[in-house]
């Protein structure tokens, strides 16, 4: 048995959809997209917390807090160990 006899098990693997190839394909037309709106445009592409020119969420909300790059971390030693 060879690694190219084999064949994948029955119901494994589909033909891809091929979308907006014709009136006959199911998906002619608009090719599932609707008609109008940005994400029937060609290259749409909504980047993730897109609210549609509201101010976002993640500018919203105020920054709690930060983490310095270069913190020094100190160990505290009492006067009377120095003798």
């Amino acid at each position: 048995m060879k690694i190219e006899d084999l064949s994948p098990a029955k119901g494994a693997s589909r033909k891809r959809k091929r979308v907006g190839c014709g009136s006959s394909s199911g998906h002619g037309g608009t090719s599932g997209r609707g008609h109008k709106g940005q994400k029937s445009r060609s290259g749409a592409k909504i980047r993730v917390g897109f609210e549609g020119g509201q101010m976002p969420l993640y500018r919203r909300l105020p920054s709690k807090g930060f983490k310095p790059r270069n913190k020094v971390i100190f160990t505290v030693i009492n006067v009377g160990d120095l003798n």
